[in-house]
């Protein structure tokens, strides 16, 4: 059993930042891939960034330049720093990890909401 808790959503005005954070606990075997996804409302779930062991990390084209991606390898915890917000970022945003053994998990989600 694998759990992902999520936090640091919330309301922000345009141009303004948040940094979600991903903790994971339980059974973790190798980790594979991090990642971040949203979900805007009437949308299907988008990829935001990936961030893969050893591999190149990846952005929504959305979210180049103002978005990074990091993790703490200690703290199996993965971080989405989100700069100069836009109305747009607004959704559900939820971390998902992937490991060797071929599992993959979900966060529950937490709120961003960017409106002034």
């Amino acid at each position: 059993q694998v759990q992902l808790v999520e936090s640091g959503g919330g309301l922000v005005q345009p141009g303004g930042s948040l940094r979600l954070s991903c903790a994971a606990s339980g059974s973790i075997f190798s980790i594979t891939t991090m990642a971040w996804y949203r979900q805007a409302p009437g949308k299907e779930r988008e990829l935001v960034a990936t961030k893969p062991v050893g591999g190149i990390i990846n952005y929504a084209d959305s979210v180049k330049g103002r978005f990074g991606i990091s993790r703490d390898n200690a703290k199996n915890t993965v971080y989405l720093q989100m700069n100069s917000l836009k109305p747009e970022d607004t959704g559900v945003y939820y971390c998902n990890i992937k490991m060797t053994n071929g599992g993959s998990y979900w966060g529950q989600g937490t709120q961003v909401t960017v409106s002034s």
